[in-house]
């Protein structure tokens, strides 16, 4: 979800369908594969927080006797562990909607990539010899006004504030780690500069809680005209305790490489099965972004979504169905809801009027105890098709205590649609008083299976979405 606004860039031709036989290749890598305990739940047993039990129609029970949260999960290891942060443009993001496109291919949708221009980004990867954590990825910012597509390793000093007093008398060669103030930054990096420093670390002000700070690309735009000759990166508050965690343990030598990812092209991926009215019949579409921020796995935001879709699309796809089922993947919603607003462009009129709703899954699965509300967000604030029969799921799953009425909030792709009069709206689980209050892993390295998904709300999710999703189609 976005509040605003180590891979080469990827440039490759993106295909506007995809072929059946292709091949693809996930690079492993990252944190262990973590292994969460299966809802226990029967199809008539009262789900957990709700008032009492299921009262199914026969249409619940076709999705409910078949949707998994387990199966959800395993595409969510591939993305969020071994792929990691997917960055909008780069190869990373790239890899992920092939992967992604691969698994709608297999279901026997017919799948297209659907390409649009994003802005360059930079990128910085922290290793060291003595390995950093691998329960927190290490992806950080590079400022586009410093070095890039550049190496450097050196041992680590902390200067805290960064200003003269607190240098040691030496640090030629060393990697600066000092804390960032937005007012500063040019003079900070400028002192260690003048000391002879390999790069400055960025360390990120702490978040006021329970919101964590992100890793981003520090801006120097003083010195757009003649760039800072080392590396200037920015971390993420995880990542700035753990690097003083470990300073404080003794000497510390850190490898820093920053990347530039430059003329990028993002992808949304669009996959549809037609329903049995005509040519030109209704639409109903689920949705979620598979791009993430810089440094975050993105588990929850908007991995959780993500594996929704690819799980709903698994047990949809054999049942009768009068609308058309489209599902879509964005891509750069992180960059501000790019992908849904470029396919929202391209609709000419007739499209937008043939959706009947449009089922936005964005944060459905976090683990975090205060999160105990499920929201139903619209751009409007008014209700439609799309908050109403998530609303009447609810009320058959027994559920309805724990759903939000219509609020109104943006933020995410239902925007993009709601913004041309089509009837849409975001679902997602957060703080019981605000939808503002999300989790503390939301947008940082945090954001992992093991720290921020909870196996019984992405079930929770999968059957609200699931249930609704049949009801508007059937």
């Amino acid at each position: 979800m976005t509040i605003g606004n180590p891979a080469t860039s990827s440039n490759e031709p993106t295909g506007s369908t995809v072929n059946r036989r292709r091949m693809l290749t996930v690079a492993l890598g990252g944190a262990a594969t973590v292994a969460l305990p299966a809802p226990a739940w029967a199809a008539t047993d009262q789900r957990p927080g709700a008032h009492r039990p299921p009262k199914l129609t026969p249409g619940d029970r076709k999705i409910i006797a078949q949707v998994s949260a387990e199966r959800a999960l395993s595409h969510l290891r591939v993305l969020s562990e071994e792929m990691g942060p997917r960055i909008g443009g780069t190869a990373s993001e790239r890899r992920a909607a092939d992967y992604i496109a691969k698994q709608l291919d297999h279901l026997g949708y017919d799948v297209r990539l659907e390409p649009f221009a994003v802005a360059d980004k930079f990128l910085a990867q922290l290793s060291s010899p003595a390995r950093l954590p691998r329960d927190l990825n290490w992806q950080a910012g590079a400022s586009p006004h410093a070095a890039l597509d550049t190496t450097v390793k050196g041992d680590v000093v902390d200067v805290g504030a960064g200003a003269p007093e607190n240098y040691p008398t030496n640090v030629t060669g060393r990697i600066v780690l000092v804390d960032y103030v937005a007012a500063q930054r040019e003079q900070l990096v400028a002192t260690a500069v003048s000391r002879g420093a390999a790069a400055v670390v960025l360390l990120a002000a702490d978040g006021v809680p329970p919101r964590r700070t992100s890793a981003f690309s520090p801006t120097l735009p003083g010195s757009a005209g003649s760039p800072v000759p080392i590396p200037v990166v920015g971390v993420a508050q995880a990542q700035k305790e753990r690097l003083r965690e470990l300073l404080a343990c003794g000497r510390q030598t850190l490898t820093i490489s920053t990347s530039a990812h430059r003329g990028l092209t993002s992808n949304n991926v669009i996959a549809e099965r037609r329903g049995r009215s005509r040519a030109g019949g209704p639409v109903v579409m689920v949705s979620a972004h598979y791009d993430t921020v810089i440094g975050a796995p993105g588990a929850n935001d908007d991995g959780s979504g993500t594996v929704l879709c690819l799980e709903l699309a698994r047990v949809l796809r054999a049942i009768p169905l009068q609308a058309t089922l489209r599902f879509a993947l964005w891509g750069s919603e992180e960059q501000g809801l790019i992908g849904s607003r470029y396919h929202v462009q391209q609709l000419p009129q007739e499209e937008r009027d043939r959706f009947l709703a449009v089922y936005q899954n964005d944060m459905v699965a976090t683990s975090w105890d205060p999160a105990t509300r499920y929201w139903l967000l619209s751009f409007t604030g008014q209700a439609n098709r799309a908050t109403d029969e998530v609303a009447a799921a609810a009320v058959r799953l027994g559920y309805d205590p724990r759903i939000s009425p219509v609020t109104q909030r943006g933020s995410s792709d239902h925007q993009s649609f709601q913004e041309v009069g089509i009837a849409s709206a975001n679902f997602s689980w957060r703080g019981e008083e605000t939808p503002a209050l999300l989790e503390p892993p939301y947008h940082t390295p945090e954001d992992t299976i093991a720290k921020n998904i909870s196996i019984e709300r992405l079930q929770v999710s999968l059957e609200l979405i699931g249930c609704a999703t049949y009801a508007t189609a059937r």
